[in-house]
């Protein structure tokens, strides 16, 4: 099979299971090739390997049946499906059930204990499709009544997070600032004979939980609880003494319900309220409080949260339904989409901080020279189902590249290169476009007999072969050395299969090109998931500012991160 990137074999897998889907299980080579080139307009030049490339896939996906072929590609690919026109049409958002005309709001319910990563922004993007569909609200409400994992600088990152995605929120809040509005539902709990406080040890309360047991802090008067409860609120008692509990029932299958925590101490300054505050709600019964208090008519959220608990919290409370919809943890090949799994990596040092560019944050991706259409796209793209399903980072960069490639410039980029002399070469002054087929400005490049190219283009091929020095003429090897090739020129008329061959003159600027990749391989975290591409580049990249995207034609796009080094995106 040809040698090509893995991402140019995803890509003609995919066209050829939708081919196949679409004719009764057999895929067609030219339809085939034709979408790839279609979608990968930068591999052109290697139709004659993409050809060969194409048969093998073809080949195989043919062998499947029909059902596998449809099943295969909705699993791998979800959310692309060819109509009878044969078009990729994207996921279309479902309709919601009670829906009410005019009545529609929303909640982005970040917890500020991390910097905004991919699940929150695709959770994100789905929530404010839905609000602009019905004309609804949203808040971004900061789920911060943990003390202890709140900053300041992780609410600056979801606000910096949903504006660069284009999400615009109608309201803000921090939970934080309701807490005596908590208080005045804990007591109301405690009245009700709902709730009572424990002083039991840690280990004690998840014994009797596993094993159904009632402690003996059940059973006190709602006077005896007020009493604690007061004591708590007034900081007669330390962290760990008491805690608030829902009395539910110990016996149920499903063990949030075993009295769960309602409140706790919490003896850490909060990075906004600091000391003022020691007793503190747990998620689950600050959230329903919210919900009430936004107004929320639906939840779009992933599964891991307990619904049933919730809503029964709902139920005693007095307060309304909201409307949930679940789905799955958006899950990502080789990369942890979690905080809690994310952390160590910063806190040990395995990466250099939440901007890495491996790691799956807004802001690593931004490093990255993602586009926050992209992002979008692909969301919006592959849908949500409750299914779990783990996403190949290359359906990403496949948008990602396609929303990329008209806008940004090319340039000249020779890694691991290798001088090469030219006999009789002529002086050239050339004007090469920035793009090819768009308006983006040229540059001057004065060229003499002697260039840089990329040992490994070269060393594929022996003396007597021809290559084209890429927008400029042809040469044939006369000398193959350790640390210079000997060539001639052999004249500017193209040669149909002559490879092409990146360059540089002796005015070059050294440069450098991080190259990110998955963190983890299974569950083994890659200590290689970072590498360093030493090279080249022409002296007019070096006018380009940091920050900016560009392409390095047969190598990929990369983000410039500072003076003398880029980031790689992908191809």
């Amino acid at each position: 099979m040809v040698e090509l990137d893995e991402d140019i074999k995803i890509t003609l897998y995919k066209f050829a299971l939708a081919n196949a889907g679409k004719h009764n299980g057999t895929a067609n080579l030219g339809a085939v090739i034709s979408r790839t080139l279609g979608e990968r307009p930068d591999i052109r030049s290697k139709a004659k390997e993409i050809s060969i490339l194409a048969k093998d896939i073809i080949t195989e996906v043919n062998k499947m049946s029909h059902h596998e072929q449809v099943s295969v590609l909705r699993k791998k690919f979800s959310g692309i499906w060819e109509d009878k026109k044969g078009k990729v049409e994207k996921r279309k958002l479902s309709p919601l059930s009670d829906v009410k005309e005019g009545h529609f709001v929303v909640r982005l319910p970040p917890e500020p204990s991390g910097y905004m990563h991919m699940g929150h922004a695709m959770a994100g993007v789905i929530n404010a499709a839905y609000a602009e569909l019905y004309s609804g609200k949203i808040w971004l409400r900061f789920e911060d009544t943990n003390a202890r994992k709140v900053k300041k600088e992780y609410y600056e990152s979801f606000r910096d997070g949903y504006s660069w995605l284009g999400i615009k929120w109608d309201f803000e809040k921090n939970v934080s600032d309701d807490i005596n509005i908590f208080y005045s539902y804990g007591e109301k709990m405690i009245k009700k004979g709902l709730a009572y406080a424990c002083n039991c040890k840690p280990f004690d309360i998840k014994t009797n939980r596993f094993e159904g047991i009632e402690c003996n802090c059940r059973p006190r008067t709602i006077e005896d609880n007020l009493e604690i409860w007061d004591k708590m609120l007034s900081g007669e008692f330390q962290e760990g003494e008491y805690i608030i509990r829902y009395k539910k029932d110990m016996a149920h299958q499903d063990y949030s319900f075993r009295d769960p925590n309602l409140f706790r101490i919490v003896d850490f300054p909060h990075p906004i309220h600091g000391n003022k505050y020691k007793v503190w709600p747990i998620y689950d019964f600050a959230v329903v409080i919210e919900d009430y208090l936004c107004k929320i008519t639906h939840i779009l959220r992933s599964l891991e949260f307990h619904v049933d608990l919730q809503n029964s919290l709902r139920l005693d409370l007095g307060l309304p339904p909201v409307s949930t919809i679940e789905f799955s943890r958006f899950k990502f090949e080789g990369t942890p989409l979690s905080k809690r799994l994310l952390r160590p990596l910063v806190e040990n040092g395995l990466v250099s901080g939440w901007d890495d560019p491996r790691m799956p944050t807004i802001l690593g991706l931004r490093r990255r020279g993602i586009i926050a259409e992209a992002v979008k796209e692909f969301t919006l793209n592959v849908g949500f189902t409750k299914s779990n399903h783990i996403f190949d980072w290359n359906m990403l960069f496949s948008v990602n590249r396609k929303k990329l490639d008209p806008l940004v410039k090319r340039f000249m980029f020779v890694p691991d290169p290798i001088r090469i002399s030219i006999k009789d070469a002529p002086n050239r002054k050339i004007i090469m476009k920035f793009h090819p087929d768009k308006d983006l400005g040229s540059r001057e490049v004065n060229t003499g007999g002697v260039f840089y190219v990329p040992k490994e283009d070269l060393f594929k091929l022996n003396v007597g072969n021809k290559f084209r020095l890429i927008e400029l003429y042809n040469v044939e090897i006369e000398k193959l050395g350790r640390n210079n090739v000997e060539c001639r020129y052999v004249g500017s008329e193209i040669i149909n299969g002559t490879p092409k061959v990146q360059w540089v003159t002796e005015k070059n600027i050294e440069y450098k090109v991080i190259l990110p990749e998955k963190l983890f391989n299974g569950e083994e975290y890659n200590k290689n998931s970072l590498r360093n591409i030493k090279g080249m580049i022409e002296p007019e990249a070096s006018k380009l500012n940091i920050g900016e995207i560009i392409q390095f034609p047969r190598f990929g796009f990369c983000r410039i991160d500072s003076k003398d080094v880029a980031i790689f995106s992908h191809k």
